[in-house]
Formats: structure tokens, C-alpha cells, sequence
């Protein structure tokens, strides 16, 4: 019996090469879910089911650290990597094998609980992930009672203590003497200064006066008798703004203090408009 030419071999190759290369991919039932983030290590990873030549698209319900995102085989088995504010989009060159899963960690930027999304990637021989929303599980009524607890107990004098803002120094405080009359529909009703180690610390009720425009504070400027800048942390108010005829608490933080608790400070408060500005010339911290 005569064996096939090697012609013939070649053709018979390349003929099954060319079939096997011309069968579609399998129809698969594209689907949208939702899934749990696990609140710790033990909880089950969820499995997301992709497939080559569909594009999955994940919505996360908050803000994602986009430099965080960690796909497994990412250069190496995916043609597509999108990573936005909210979104990551993935369509893979190569699909997982049977019982393969591949990795996939996702850092949240708000530093809730948890702190990340992890996921598995898999491959369904009927369904595909096109849509994927990704939640965080509400906290119990119990875990919420303790985070707040834990935040009061924190932000209060043990708060302080702890971050080192609060020392054997103490704080100081005075009253501030406030100028008369307005300035820019503004009038300073009066004011407070706090000084301790680390920071220091000036607090002036504001009213905006009836007929005004709504006022907040954009940016303050503390100014020494010779000219020098102070460096100022934070501009607070204990409102989001002051409507006409309303009075509110500005807190302005400074440095740790540097000049004499004697030297008067020129304290200029200018609103987000940059158009009315408030200055207290007396201000000793």
C-alpha cells in the first residue's frame, strides 16, 4: 500500500487547521448581575464568568483607586483592560480553563469597609457576565452603633490625646478683639483664640448681614506685624453657608505656633468669590 505524499500530509494539516479555526465561538447567554463585596477573608470570592469576544463591563458603587487594580494574567491573557473612576472593563484573548480561575483586586479610595473588591474570573460553558454591578453589603444596625462609638471616643479629647495635638502645654485661650461696623455685608459679632503645642487656633462668629447674598468662607490668610505669612491647615464653618441675616462659628487652624502668644495677627477672610473679604486686625493666637 503506498503512503501518502508529504503534499498530501502538508494539505490534510492545513485543512483541518483552517476548519477548526473556522468554528464560531459558542452562543452564550449574556446575563446582568449584581454582586456582594465579602466583608472579610473567610466569605466565598465572587465568580464572574467571562468570555472571548465579549466585553465585561464592572460598576462599582463608589470610587476605585485606579492604580490599585490587579488583573491575574493581564498582559498575558486579556486584549482589553479599561480602568475608570467606577468602572473596569475586561475582555480576555484567552478564556480560564476548566476549574482555572483567575484574580482580580480592586481597592476602594473612600477607605470604607471593605477596603477592597476581589473577584474570580471563570469561564460557563452556557452563560457570560456582560453587566456586573459590585455593591458593598450594608453594615448592621450593631456594626454601625460601634463604628460610631469608636469615631466619638476618637474625635473627642481622647481623639487628641492620641494624634499627639493635645500635650503637657495644654491650650490657651482668649477672647479676640473684634472690629465694629461691616465689611462686605459682614460683621464680626466676636471671637476666640486657642493656642497649644502643636497648633493654634482662631474662632470668630460672622454674620451675614439681611439683604446680603449667601456667604462661605473659601480661603484665610494670617498675616504677622512684619509681614510674614502663617501657614493656615483649615478653614471651617459649622454651616454649609450663611444665608441673609444669619450668623455662623468660622475655625481657621494655623501651624504649630512660632510667634509670641503677644504679636497681633491680621486675620483676612475672603469667600469663595474671592469679592468679599472680612479683616480682623487684632487677632492674637
Amino acid at each position: 500500500m503506498a503512503l501518502p505524499s508529504p503534499h498530501f500530509v502538508v494539505l490534510l494539516v492545513l485543512s483541518v487547521g483552517a476548519l477548526a479555526a473556522a468554528q464560531p465561538l459558542p452562543v452564550r447567554e449574556q446575563q446582568q448581575r449584581q454582586v456582594v463585596v465579602p466583608l472579610s477573608p473567610g466569605e466565598l470570592v465572587p465568580e464572574i464568568r467571562v468570555a472571548v469576544g465579549v466585553v465585561t463591563y464592572f460598576h462599582f458603587d463608589a470610587t476605585i483607586d485606579r492604580a490599585s487594580v490587579e488583573v491575574e494574567g493581564r498582559t498575558t491573557r486579556f486584549q482589553v483592560v479599561d480602568v475608570g473612576d467606577r468602572t473596569l472593563i475586561l475582555e480576555p484573548s484567552v478564556e480560564p480553563g476548566s476549574g482555572e480561575k483567575l484574580g482580580v483586586r480592586v481597592r476602594y479610595k473612600d477607605g470604607a469597609t471593605p477596603a477592597y473588591a476581589t473577584f474570580s474570573l471563570v469561564s460557563h460553558p452556557a452563560l457570560v457576565d456582560k453587566e456586573v454591578e459590585v455593591v458593598r453589603r450594608p453594615r448592621t444596625v450593631e456594626a454601625l452603633e460601634a463604628a460610631l462609638a469608636a469615631l466619638q471616643a476618637v474625635s473627642g479629647p481622647t481623639g487628641l490625646v492620641f494624634s499627639g495635638r493635645l500635650d503637657l502645654k495644654g491650650v490657651q485661650a482668649r477672647h479676640i478683639e473684634v472690629p465694629l461696623g461691616t465689611q462686605g455685608g459682614l460683621s464680626v459679632v466676636e471671637g476666640e483664640a486657642y493656642r497649644a503645642g502643636p497648633w493654634a487656633l482662631a474662632v470668630v462668629r460672622v454674620r451675614n448681614l439681611p439683604g446680603q447674598k449667601p456667604w462661605e468662607p473659601g480661603q484665610a490668610q494670617l498675616t504677622r506685624p512684619d509681614g510674614a505669612s502663617v501657614k493656615v491647615r483649615s478653614v471651617e464653618m459649622n454651616k454649609a453657608r450663611l444665608g441673609p441675616g444669619e450668623e455662623g462659628l468660622v475655625a481657621v487652624e494655623t501651624e504649630a505656633p512660632f510667634w509670641q502668644a503677644t504679636e497681633a495677627l491680621r486675620l483676612e477672610l475672603l469667600d469663595k468669590s474671592g469679592s468679599r473679604r472680612l479683616s480682623i486686625p487684632e487677632v492674637k493666637l
